[in-house]
C-alpha cells in the first residue's frame, strides 16, 4: 500500500532554548521535509504558552513559503472559532497568491490555549458554530457568496488563481461528520485523540457520509506522533515517560493538554468543576523497520494513503534523524505523487 508522508511541526521551545531557536528548527525541518520529498509541511497554533512558539501560523507560513520551493505549506490548524472567516480567507488568499498551488488551510475547533487567551482572541466576535464558520470561510475562499447573502458582492481579496486547499481537522466522530457533510478533506489528529479505534471509526463515518454532490471524493488523512530511532531502546528513551492529561469539564467539554500544570491552570481559569484523566500518549516509535510495520498496519486498518507525522523530541538532531529514518523506512513502499 502506497503511503505519502507529510509533517506537522509545533515549534516546541525546549528547556534552555529560545523562541528564536524554535523557529529556526521549524525552518530547517521544512527544508528537510522538502529535500526528503514529503508532500506537505504544516504548522500549529498555540497561545499563551511557554512551551510552543507558534501563535501565528499565517505569519510563519509566509516565511516558510519563502524558505522553500516546492513543498506545500499550511496550517494544522487555524482555530477558526476565534476569528472572522472573512479575515482568515484574506490571509490565506494572500499566501496563495504569493505561492500559487502550495498553500493548505487546515481549520480546527480546539481552543489552542487556556480560557484567558480564548477570551482575548474572541473579543468582539459573534457566537457561531464551527460548521457555520467553515461554510462561510469556504464561500470567501472560493469567492462564491450567494445573492441572498447579506454581504453579497464582498470579496476576500486578493482572489488567487489557485485557492488554498481547505481541510477540516478533528479528533472525534463528530468532527468527521462535519467534514463529510461539507464535502471537505478531513484530518484525524490521532496524536491528540490517542485512540486508533476511534480514528478508524471516524474515517469510516467520514467516507460513508461524505457529500459527493459537489463532484468531490472523500480524502482522509491521519495525523500522528512518530519517533524513529536507531534502536528500540533509544526510541523508548527519547519518548520518555511523558503523560497527556485529558480534562473533563462539568459542561461536557473535553480537551487534552500536555502537562498536569497546564490542566490545573486551564481549570482554574475556566472556573468549572472538572475531573482529570492521565493518558499514555499515542506514539508510533521504534526502529525504522518496526515503525514501517506499524504505519503500514495503521494505513491498512484505516484505508488512508497519507499520514501527517509530528516528532517532538530533543535534542533537535534526533528530530532530524527521526525524519531521515522515517523516509528510509518507507523507501521500499512507493508513495503516490
Amino acid at each position: 500500500m502506497a503511503i505519502t508522508i507529510s509533517v506537522l511541526d509545533q515549534s516546541p521551545i525546549y528547556p534552555g532554548e529560545t523562541p528564536e531557536e524554535a523557529f529556526q528548527h521549524t525552518i530547517k525541518l521544512a527544508q528537510l521535509s522538502e529535500r526528503l520529498g514529503f508532500r506537505r509541511f504544516w504548522v500549529s497554533e498555540h497561545h499563551d504558552s511557554e512551551q510552543v512558539a507558534g501563535s501565528s501560523p499565517e505569519v510563519l507560513i509566509s516565511h516558510l513559503l519563502a524558505k522553500t520551493e516546492r513543498i506545500r505549506i499550511g496550517s494544522g490548524g487555524i482555530m477558526l472559532q476565534h476569528y472572522s472567516p472573512y479575515k482568515v480567507a484574506e490571509n490565506f488568499n494572500v499566501l496563495a497568491s504569493l505561492a500559487p498551488g502550495r498553500v493548505d488551510l487546515g481549520v480546527g475547533r480546539a481552543p489552542g490555549g487556556l480560557p484567558r487567551s480564548t477570551q482575548a482572541l474572541r473579543q468582539g466576535e459573534e457566537a457561531a458554530t464551527l460548521t457555520d464558520k467553515i461554510i462561510e470561510l469556504e464561500k470567501y475562499v472560493h469567492n462564491k457568496l450567494e445573492e441572498e447573502h447579506p454581504l453579497f458582492g464582498l470579496k476576500a481579496g486578493p482572489i488567487p488563481g489557485t485557492p488554498p486547499e481547505l481541510y477540516v481537522l478533528g479528533a472525534s466522530v463528530a468532527s468527521a461528520e462535519i467534514a463529510a457533510g461539507l464535502g471537505l478533506p478531513y484530518v484525524f489528529s490521532l496524536f491528540i485523540g490517542g485512540d486508533q479505534a476511534v480514528a478508524v471509526e471516524a474515517i469510516r463515518v467520514y467516507r460513508s457520509k461524505f457529500d459527493t454532490s459537489q463532484g468531490k471524493e472523500p480524502h482522509a488523512i491521519l495525523a500522528l506522533a512518530v519517533l524513529a530511532a536507531e534502536s528500540e531502546e533509544e526510541a523508548r528513551e527519547l519518548a520518555g515517560a511523558h503523560k497527556l492529561i485529558r480534562i473533563h469539564l462539568a459542561s461536557g467539554k473535553t480537551l487534552t493538554v500536555a502537562t498536569r500544570e497546564q490542566a490545573e491552570e486551564f481549570t482554574r481559569q475556566s472556573k468549572e468543576d472538572y475531573t482529570l484523566e492521565e493518558r499514555e500518549p499515542e506514539i508510533t516509535k521504534g526502529t525504522k523497520e518496526s515503525v514501517r510495520e506499524q504505519l503500514l498496519a495503521l494505513a491498512t486498518a484505516s484505508g488512508v494513503e497519507e499520514l501527517i507525522v509530528t516528532t517532538n523530541v530533543q535534542p533537535f538532531e534526533k528530530r532530524v534523524r527521526s525524519f531521515e529514518l522515517l523516509n528510509e523506512a518507507l523507501a521500499e513502499v512507493p508513495a503516490e505523487a
